[in-house]
């Protein structure tokens, strides 16, 4: 903790006071100082948090984590683990649904972006590369032709997820995706009157709540052409924030883990800890101040 709050953004991808609001609600969930492995050293809490957010912020190997901090590659490891748990029990109270009032204002915000009434968010799909997983690994090829997990992400105005939805293999089409994801289940409920935008994936009339554009097949009439950009302008808010949770937690650009359901929590928490810093007021990205650049990563 004793470095300028620059440094110490840079290092871990979260200010001080996101750092000691998110060391608040992990200890809330029962975090303490004691050694990971059972053993007689006892590792301070705030170690135990600096060590994952930089897990997470960094591409390191465990061996290099080790060395970093001064623990052992299993303290490292278990360290790592349990936070990891924490952090994803923490989700649902950072990844919600919007209220009614903040439906409101999140179409407010849409329509004076992209001039569409009624919309509350953005959905899309991306890919989170990956090592093949040792089983059933060639479900997880994708089209761009390497290994992946899928993430489905609905933002709001802000680009903040207001629901998620990863572990399908990078072989699976957006579409389908959707369909296996608990909201699909419950769109009625969740929608109401109001819409979503999404790309061309989405054309279906499985999905009345989503507004996609024409595809373009040469004959767009004006009327098209001008609908289909209102919807790009709209939907690139969930672009961008596939663009910023990779350029935060730079783990996500390829994750080396080989367990697919360790991968999945690590996807679960970046995608928490992302919404935790827009909650906190955090400003635009240092390096990238005109929005993060997304990767070839999208699943069209």
């Amino acid at each position: 903790m004793e470095m300028d709050d620059n440094t110490f953004q840079r290092h871990l991808r979260v200010t001080k006071a996101q750092f000691v609001f998110f060391t608040q609600k992990i200890q809330e969930k029962g975090m303490n100082d004691m050694h990971p492995c059972g053993g007689p050293d006892n590792i301070p809490m705030q170690k135990k948090i600096v060590m994952f957010l930089w897990y997470l912020a960094n591409q390191n190997s465990f061996r290099e984590l080790s060395d970093k901090f001064d623990v052992s590659q299993g303290a490292a490891h278990n360290v790592i683990v349990e936070v990891l748990d924490l952090t994803c029990l923490l989700a649902s109270s950072f990844i919600t649904w919007p209220t009614d009032c903040e439906k409101r204002t999140n179409t407010a915000v849409f329509s004076r972006v992209c001039g569409i009434d009624g919309i509350v968010g953005a959905i899309d799909g991306c890919h989170i590369k990956i090592q093949r997983p040792p089983i059933r690994g060639g479900d997880y090829l994708n089209r761009k032709f390497f290994y992946s997990i899928l993430l489905q992400g609905i933002v709001d105005d802000q680009g903040k997820f207001i629901d998620i939805f990863t572990g399908p293999p990078g072989r699976v089409h957006d579409s389908r995706m959707l369909r296996a994801s608990p909201f699909f289940e419950n769109w009625r409920q969740s929608m109401g009157p109001y819409k979503l935008l999404g790309d061309t994936a989405y054309i279906s009339h499985s999905y009345p709540f989503i507004i996609t554009p024409k595809r373009d097949n040469g004959a767009l009439t004006v009327q098209d052409q001008q609908l289909n950009a209102r919807i790009s302008r709209g939907r690139v808010v969930v672009e961008q924030a596939f663009g910023r949770l990779k350029c935060k937690w730079r783990r996500l650009r390829d994750l080396q883990n080989s367990h697919v359901d360790i991968m999945v929590k690590i996807i679960v928490a970046s995608c928490a800890l992302h919404n935790m810093c827009i909650g906190l007021a955090e400003g635009a990205c240092n390096e990238h101040p005109h929005g993060c650049p997304r990767q070839e990563d999208d699943n069209n």
